[in-house]
């Protein structure tokens, strides 16, 4: 038991390090790219913000303000009540491949995951890893069964099991248990290949919209 509670401390203490080192070089090597999607956000609707600011729910349930590049209309959260019934996955959580409120510049950035990069200041925070589960909305939790709150005991990450096995055509129910099992087998060797592999996936603009 012991031996597993220091093995615990050593994966969180390098898990945190990996999470520092990797999103730091992240904002610094991609800043230039920062700056390039900013100008096409701008440029298209000059009146709307950069960035979109979303409450997420995080480890244990405690809320905070995740950052992405804005890919929608300036009051996307007004239309989404409109929009409801054209749901199209399952469970808490809502998609929709041609979703009308997606800007131009926001289908490119959506598909190839550019619009979730400002998540990195997020990791650098605390709030975020690197690697873990999808971050739910809070009216998602708010339809959780007591099985389904279970995924909220890790940090929620950037990227994930979800991310890398389908995204949009993975259902809730699929996504918990993916989810559950990341909690269950997680070690740095994971991490890392899950990064590898979102990168690949990004290349490949699959499962995303």
């Amino acid at each position: 038991m012991q031996s597993s509670s220091l093995s615990h401390t050593k994966y969180f203490a390098m898990k945190r390090m990996m999470d520092v080192l990797g999103a730091g070089a992240g904002v610094v090597l991609l800043f230039p790219l920062f700056i390039v999607v900013a100008l096409l956000i701008k440029l298209e609707d000059p009146k709307g913000p950069v960035f979109f600011r979303q409450t997420r729910v995080g480890k244990n349930g405690a809320e905070f303000s995740m950052y992405k590049f804005r890919s929608m209309v300036s009051n996307a959260e007004e239309l989404l009540a409109e929009l409801l019934a054209k749901n199209e996955t399952t469970g808490a959580m809502f998609k929709m491949k041609n979703d009308p409120r997606v800007t131009r510049i926001g289908r490119f950035i959506r598909k190839t995951s550019i619009d979730e990069l400002p998540q990195l200041w997020n990791v650098l925070k605390g709030e975020m890893s690197l690697v873990g589960p999808r971050p739910p909305l809070p009216r998602e939790v708010a339809e959780y069964t007591e099985y389904d709150k279970l995924r909220l005991l890790a940090t929620p990450g950037c990227t994930g099991l979800w991310q890398v096995s389908g995204r949009s055509n993975i259902g809730f129910k699929e996504m918990v248990e993916l989810d559950l099992r990341y909690i269950r087998e997680r070690s740095i060797r994971m991490d890392c290949r899950l990064i590898v592999k979102t990168v690949l996936v990004m290349f490949g603009s699959k499962g995303a919209y």
